[in-house]
């Protein structure tokens, strides 16, 4: 009887324990999590001196999600689902990068990728400064140290306290964010929010959204406005990303208005070149696809199609391996222009050998 009341007092204490342990967990996650402030103003690093943008003349500019280093072609992701035409549902398996020698693999062939396409600006999403996802690997700092002859603006869009899920192998701590580069000098950059999710838990698991606006003069005595954005991906419904698209519209007006030049791009998280249904796959159209055309814009703005749409897609999903006609694809990646803006693009073919999206080029000019 005494034993029995000894293991009943061992496992009162063990479970006590364990809700001290949870409940200790979930203040932490409360005391340090926060949003960054709407209309930040950022800063240019290694501002280029160079002249000033002219009208007529043709520049080039591309944007890649890196995906933190991590997919490569065999990588799928815990977060992901999805599910196969046979019925079988899919989720994907990793939290992390394989290990540092791959995260700095693909990091250095994202980074040769853009290199060789030696555009004058470079759009990129998802760069890790200082993550467990990464192993600390600091990519922001290895595309500044490769593309030195150009200015950047980094800003946060993902800074979480230590995630400790999934149990077998933890998230873990991240900072994360959008880059942009320039070959020509920029006299001003803000960080503008985007609406997130306020659910209780899954606010620590989403990113802080947001998009940066950098601002190049142009001898029309006009500004050249570039939008580098990251739209929420693990949205139920679509309802943040409406919310997120009304405030990107609201920006777009104002900008519109002042006569500027705009050119928003980045991973949009959306179809936005009706491809949904486009390309050969052996999986259901996922759930988290949703489309978006020129009508859901502000007025005077439209999606560029990528010249090459019927042939190579942008992003796959990442709920399973990478496997042509079988993983799911479509375009969620590239811009929209403002109708002064008179611009091509081209979806670039990496066999997504270091990341679930592919760049995508932006062949531009401004009107008089």
């Amino acid at each position: 009887m005494k034993t029995k009341r000894i293991s009943i007092r061992i496992l009162i204490g063990v479970l006590f324990f364990l809700l001290l342990c949870v409940g200790g967990y979930l203040l932490y996650l409360e005391v340090t999590y926060y949003r960054i402030d709407d209309e930040v103003s950022l800063k240019t690093q290694n501002n280029r001196h160079t002249d000033q943008l002219q009208a007529g003349q043709s520049y080039t500019l591309t944007t890649y999600n890196i995906g933190f280093g991590a997919y490569e072609p065999t990588y799928s992701f815990f977060m992901d689902t999805g599910k196969m035409k046979d019925g079988d549902k899919t989720r994907g398996k990793y939290s992390r990068a394989y290990s540092r020698e791959r995260e700095l693999a693909n990091t250095k062939g994202s980074i040769r990728t853009l290199m060789n396409l030696d555009c004058d600006f470079y759009f990129v999403q998802e760069a890790d400064v200082k993550a467990t996802r990464s192993y600390e690997v600091n990519q922001v700092q290895m595309l500044q140290n490769s593309l030195k002859d150009y200015g950047s603006i980094y800003t946060s869009a993902f800074h979480s306290a230590y995630l400790f899920y999934p149990l077998t192998e933890p998230h873990g701590k991240t900072e994360s964010g959008l880059v942009t580069f320039s070959r020509y000098p920029v006299t001003k950059n803000i960080r503008y929010q985007f609406p997130v999710t306020k659910n209780p838990i899954v606010k620590f698991t989403d990113l802080d959204r947001c998009f940066t606006a950098s601002y190049l003069k142009v001898d029309t005595k006009r500004d050249l406005v570039l939008v580098n954005l990251h739209m929420s991906a693990y949205d139920k419904g679509g309802v943040i990303r409406q919310k997120q698209l009304k405030r990107l519209n609201e920006f777009l007006k104002s900008e519109a208005e002042e006569g500027n030049y705009v050119i928003a791009g980045g991973d949009f998280n959306h179809d936005i070149a009706g491809s949904k249904d486009l390309y050969e796959s052996g999986q259901e159209i996922p759930e988290w696809i949703y489309q978006l055309s020129d009508s859901d814009l502000a007025e005077g703005y439209s999606f560029v199609i990528p010249e090459n749409l019927g042939e190579v897609a942008s992003c796959r999903g990442a709920d399973i391996p990478y496997q042509k006609n079988v993983t799911y694809t479509a375009v969620v990646d590239g811009f929209l222009v403002s109708d002064n803006v008179k611009a091509t693009s081209t979806v670039i073919s990496t066999g997504f050998a270091y990341s679930d999206h592919q760049p995508v080029k932006l062949t531009f000019s401004l009107l008089p």
